[in-house]
């Protein structure tokens, strides 16, 4: 049995690239190449993450978990986030036509 949630967000979730960039990269006083550096990936990488043109992965929450001493799990619960707004955007229509199953 689930309890349904009826709310739905208005904006899109932040991106965890945007959470790097205009919060963990300003309070580490890091780089790019510095931060790069850090998780053991290349400079595109990391770029392309502070751009939002890559999502994060399970191995780089694990990475950024472990640098800034937070979980992977804080990583990948933002990058789900996104995730499933972008898709329930998507497809908005043909799941409301969708009829719930009732229990017998």
């Amino acid at each position: 049995m689930t309890i349904p949630n009826t709310a739905r967000m208005q904006r899109k979730p932040t991106h965890p690239g945007e959470m790097l960039r205009e919060d963990f990269i300003t309070d580490y006083g890091l780089t790019v190449a510095g931060l790069a550096r850090q998780l053991g990936v290349s400079r595109q990488s990391v770029n392309e993450l502070l751009r939002e043109r890559r999502a994060v992965s399970p191995e780089m929450a694990l990475r950024l978990g472990r640098l800034f001493g937070n979980s992977p799990e804080f990583w990948l619960n933002a990058q789900l986030a996104v995730d499933l707004w972008v898709a329930s955007e998507s497809v908005r229509d043909q799941v409301a036509r969708i009829k719930p199953l009732v229990a017998a």
